[in-house]
């Protein structure tokens, strides 16, 4: 059983127990935490302990600066009630907004506290519970605090965001519905297998690099750095890299990946192949980002583009697994989520993949694709 399924099953046993503190005093007792103000932190997971009368709370809970301090872990607020002991999941990600003293709250002044009733009760269809604290973690921790900063600025100060949604008229409409139609084809040519064994053949050389960069706990600093190493193109950075990492990454030096759509870029004839690369840890639960739908939009609007998704798969015992699939891979799109509460902005938002998905076809890779069914998919986000 582990801490996180210990500290799930007291809060189960002594629901009804109605009183903060005996409950706080009962978990201590049996579980070691560390009190960081109103916080109790866990090996792998933190806690902000409430008291109410009622099922629900809208009172303050945390303040946005001890949240991020926290954020890269399970924050979960525990909720003791007369009937019972409610969990839910607090970071980042399951916030509409920031309530208190937040006036000030931008990127760069972390500011203001959140109430009960600005976490979301439920997110992708998935209840905001004690049952699904991990399952709900996945989708958090690919996100992290900053990727979800933006957003709770502009919701919190009624922000009217920069930028404008991508606008899809009747001339470019054919080149985005024919695009799975182009991946299908792609996929049947002789040109993914180039591209993948180029993808392989880069990966390989910096692979026992790799390996070690596979360690780091930040996911983005990993990502990045591992995309960089496959495709990057200044070799003195890659050196650099290369030399930080053998030293155990204690400094490693600031290098650049385009905020494009994808990582890596190849042309095939007047093909256009655009592929994003993403890592999994294969014992590790987590769903990564899959694209901005703005972006994702705009080029496929251009004629002969295929889109796709190179999968590196690091299982425990440091066996490397590759996988190319087009973004149109029946079962990706299947599992694709758009994250509903970034509406407002303007931009379409952003799409996230299911980590079992990504598990399952790094194992046993497939690349069927249902045109209809993408065709459908993509109208809908047209419609957005």
């Amino acid at each position: 059983m582990t801490e996180l399924e210990g500290f799930t099953s007291i809060i189960k046993k002594y629901d009804g127990i109605g009183n903060k503190s005996k409950l706080i005093e009962i978990i201590n007792n049996k579980l070691r935490s560390v009190k960081d103000g109103s916080v109790y932190c866990f090996k792998n997971f933190a806690v902000r302990y409430s008291e109410s009368k009622r099922n629900s709370f809208s009172n303050t809970v945390l303040s946005l600066s001890k949240l991020q301090k926290y954020d890269h872990i399970p924050l979960i607020i525990c909720l003791v009630t007369r009937s019972e002991n409610k969990l839910f999941i607090a970071n980042s990600t399951f916030l509409i907004k920031i309530s208190h003293s937040s006036k000030e709250l931008t990127s760069t002044n972390i500011k203001g506290s959140f109430n009960g009733s600005d976490i979301l009760k439920s997110f992708n269809g998935i209840s905001n519970s004690r049952n699904n604290i991990l399952e709900l973690f996945a989708y958090h921790i690919e996100i992290g605090f900053n990727g979800n900063l933006e957003r709770l600025v502009e919701a919190t100060n009624n922000i009217v965001p920069t930028g404008t949604k991508y606008e899809v008229d009747s001339s470019i409409l054919d080149n985005i519905l024919n695009a799975p139609t182009r991946a299908f084809e792609f996929s049947q040519s002789g040109h993914e297998k180039e591209l993948k064994d180029d993808l392989d053949q880069r990966l390989k050389k910096y692979e026992d690099k790799i390996l070690i960069a596979s360690h780091i706990e930040n996911i983005n600093i990993r990502g990045r750095l591992i995309e960089y190493l496959i495709c990057g193109d200044d070799d003195d950075i890659k050196a650099r890299l290369v030399k930080e990492i053998e030293d155990e990454y204690s400094n490693l030096p600031r290098f650049r990946t385009d905020n494009s759509l994808g990582d890596y870029t190849k042309t095939f004839g007047t093909t256009i192949s655009e592929t994003d690369i993403k890592t999994k840890i294969m014992i590790q639960s987590s769903n990564p980002k899959a694209y901005n739908l703005d972006k994702f939009l705009k080029f496929l609007s251009i004629d002969n583009t295929v889109f796709l998704f190179y999968f590196i798969g690091i299982d425990a015992k440091q066996n490397v697994n590759t996988t190319l699939v087009s973004v149109f891979q029946k079962d990706l799109v299947r599992s694709t989520f758009i994250h509903g509460h970034w509406s407002g902005r303007n931009s379409r938002g952003t799409a996230q993949f299911d980590g079992n998905t990504i598990h399952r076809l790094i194992l046993n890779p497939i690349n069927n694709i249902d045109i209809q069914f993408s065709k459908d998919f993509l109208q809908r986000l047209i419609e957005m």
